[in-house]
């Protein structure tokens, strides 16, 4: 035993051991490093501003027992569906790159879903409540009309909740990777019925938006004629608020046009940088929404002075409405 240890010393090192001995280390195989889509960070990106913008709209109404009124009630609401939207984003950026599983990307794309179907079924809401709060201006104000407010609160977040729900109860294509829409793991015919829902939806917008407009220029122009106003001072003011109505439409449709029409004709074959290219102005709106409907608000912009600096600006304090804040 021992001739064979003295043997094996006395001879020359292999070439293997050699290498080893080299000042440069040896290559080791190791995991592929993991590598971000830019994409998925902007959108995380854009669910951490819109998380934030909305936290704030909601933390303001929830604090003000002075802002129960139903038009503040439908603000909260689309707050809300917004903030769980970039809730949404951000846990499925973590979720992706984190904890990648079936299970946590189902619900992680329910919640989105079910979001951003509250946020739009909430703007329509907040539609209706501007056109009745106009066409029925001296009962606006009932207990029939906080009532009204409430049904249509249930009947969105119910209707939202079981969009939400789907996918987790077996509407989904990780079984058939062929039906897959543009956002997997929603189906081709479940992303093509939201597509259908939403045109519904902003047709209906579009048609309560036009007559809007009539009643806010008919209330504009009696307005003119009982103060006497001149004929420029009229039409100002009635520009002015069909510009108002349409920078909102406008932009709903800017946002959320491109991403619904191309989940009408794309499937999962189609490149995934077109649906990050449509998704992302989607999300946007959520962004501009508060700017548009909570933080125009001269209620909701006092109660933000006051939660800022404890005093109100004088300029805020003695807004009058006028027939253009639709």
């Amino acid at each position: 035993m021992n001739e064979d240890l003295q043997v094996n010393i006395s001879r020359p090192p292999p070439e293997n051991v050699t290498a080893a001995a080299s000042p440069l280390p040896p290559v080791l195989d190791s995991e592929p490093e993991l590598v971000v889509n830019p994409w998925d960070i902007v959108l995380c990106t854009s669910g951490t501003l819109i998380s934030c913008e909305n936290a704030i709209v909601v933390l303001i109404i929830f604090h003000n027992p002075s802002l129960r009124a139903p038009m503040f009630l439908l603000i909260g609401s689309l707050a809300l569906a917004d903030l769980l939207a970039g809730v949404g984003l951000i846990v499925n950026f973590i979720f992706a790159y984190l904890l990648q599983s079936e299970a946590a990307k189902l619900v992680t794309v329910g919640l989105i879903a079910a979001s951003f179907c509250a946020s739009v079924c909430s703007l329509l809401a907040i539609t209706v409540d501007r056109y009745l709060s106009l066409y029925y201006a001296l009962t606006y104000n009932s207990e029939r009309t906080v009532t009204f407010t409430y049904v249509m609160l249930i009947f969105l977040w119910g209707a939202s909740t079981c969009v939400g729900l789907l996918p987790i109860m077996g509407w989904n294509c990780l079984e058939d990777e062929s039906t897959c829409s543009v956002i997997r793991p929603l189906t081709k015919n479940n992303a093509a019925a939201l597509s259908v829902s939403f045109l519904l939806m902003f047709a209906l917008m579009l048609q309560l938006y036009i007559q809007i407009c009539k009643i806010v220029m008919r209330h504009a122009h009696q307005i003119a004629l009982q103060h006497h106003f001149l004929a420029t001072s009229h039409y100002v003011t009635t520009r002015k608020g069909v510009s108002t109505l349409a920078i909102i439409l406008g932009t709903f449709a800017a946002c959320w046009m491109p991403f619904t029409l191309y989940s009408l004709i794309a499937d999962y074959t189609y490149p995934s940088i077109y649906t990050y290219a449509t998704l992302l102005p989607a999300t946007y709106n959520s962004i501009i929404n508060p700017v548009i409907y909570a933080f125009r608000n001269q209620e909701i912009q006092k109660a933000l002075w006051l939660i800022c600096c404890g005093c109100v600006p004088s300029s805020v304090a003695q807004r009058v409405r006028s027939p253009s804040d639709v």
